[in-house]
């Protein structure tokens, strides 16, 4: 039986930050379902150490999220719905996407050598200290890269298997992306250009994050092409605000607020957008300092050369360009948005999510 996401019209209309508390009624219902997907009565007895990582793999995929990729699954829902109806199975298939993301972080997170992610310690260090935990941590995302397509295609929904296999091909150019964030690491300044950044903010958090889920929600809906086309060009602007947005937190942001290290960029010598477009405009000797902070060793990026790297890329303008780009993805996103439909309410809602995750604090 289909069950309804309460008050979508009266939460739109009524309150200060509908978008807040939309997200709030899917995130309690996601992570009920994402919990059960933890439940496997066949691992039970497997071994006592392994029931032990299972456990702190659960409370790792369950730490306090915004849950935006099952939310955007059910806004494409929706829309192609014209309803706000939910299947059962729909909330199984949002919990699967979001383990997938889950399976992601978790190798993310150790190819970045993080130490924080939402707030806590990354998988790799729960699990235990050094290199182990870091093998141990890829293996775990392993297997709930697995779990993940169990849950989609278990969900029942018609059309389950051609929309997670359009969703694996996402994937496929997420990891695309992924690889050449980190291989440009190793390139000069010099020898990178915007359109590098942005490529690699399409294909590694765009299309994967925000174009896939509405679609795919879209897909499970019976949306047509058109809808899918203007789900896709909402998802790519509103993509690249996030990423551009993340760009800053990574370089500027607060980790208290952002749950994960404010300097992370910096110390893997990413070529991200505000850097690049600070280099870019840069004089002779500005750019010959940028060159040499971001070539440093780990060792060697203390905090006085991160407040140094702060203070150019703000002075060359890095900082200023980037969030100038944020606002035109983000507006870029918003008309996309108006020519869509608005069953009861859900454009709205998604308008208001796009502002407020063009505008999060950094």
């Amino acid at each position: 039986m289909a069950t309804l996401l309460p008050n979508v019209q009266q939460t739109s209309a009524g309150a200060a930050h509908p978008e807040h508390a939309w997200l709030q009624l899917v995130q309690a219902q996601v992570e009920a379902a994402l919990a059960q997907l933890f439940e496997l009565p066949d691992e039970q007895a497997l071994d006592a150490r392994w029931t032990h990582a299972a456990a702190q793999a659960r409370a790792y995929a369950l730490r306090p999220a915004k849950r935006l990729r099952p939310a955007l699954v059910l806004a494409g829902h929706g829309l192609a719905r014209g309803s706000t109806a939910v299947p059962p199975g729909l909330w199984r298939f949002a919990a699967g996407l979001e383990l997938l993301h889950t399976f992601l972080l978790i190798h993310d997170d150790v190819a970045d050598q993080a130490e924080l992610r939402r707030g806590g310690p990354v998988l790799h260090r729960m699990l235990a200290p050094g290199r182990p935990g870091e093998d141990l941590a890829v293996v775990m995302g392993d297997h709930l890269f697995a779990r993940s397509l169990e849950a989609m295609l278990e969900s029942g929904l018609p059309g389950a298997l051609s929309v997670a296999r359009y969703y694996l091909g996402v994937c496929r150019h997420t990891a695309a992306g992924q690889y050449l964030d980190l291989d440009l690491a190793r390139v000069p300044l010099a020898e990178m250009s915007l359109f590098q950044t942005l490529r690699v903010a399409h294909l590694k958090t765009a299309r994967y994050g925000f174009c896939a889920p509405l679609v795919c929600g879209a897909m499970l809906g019976g949306a047509d092409a058109g809808l899918l086309e203007g789900l896709e060009r909402v998802g790519r602007s509103v993509g690249l605000a996030y990423q551009l947005r993340d760009d800053l937190i990574g370089l500027f942001g607060d980790a208290a607020v952002a749950g994960k290290a404010s300097d992370g960029d910096f110390m893997q010598a990413k070529r991200t957008f505000p850097v690049v477009a600070a280099y870019v405009r840069a004089t002779p000797e500005g750019r010959e300092e940028l060159e040499q902070l971001w070539a440093l060793p780990v060792e060697c990026k203390d905090d006085a050369a991160l407040a140094r790297a702060r203070e150019l890329v703000e002075h060359f303008g890095g900082r200023a360009a980037c969030e100038r780009a944020v606002e035109r993805a983000s507006r870029s996103a918003r008309r996309s948005l108006q020519a869509l439909p608005n069953p009861h309410g859900l454009r709205d809602l998604l308008d208001s999510l796009i502002t407020r995750l063009s505008r999060r604090a950094s």
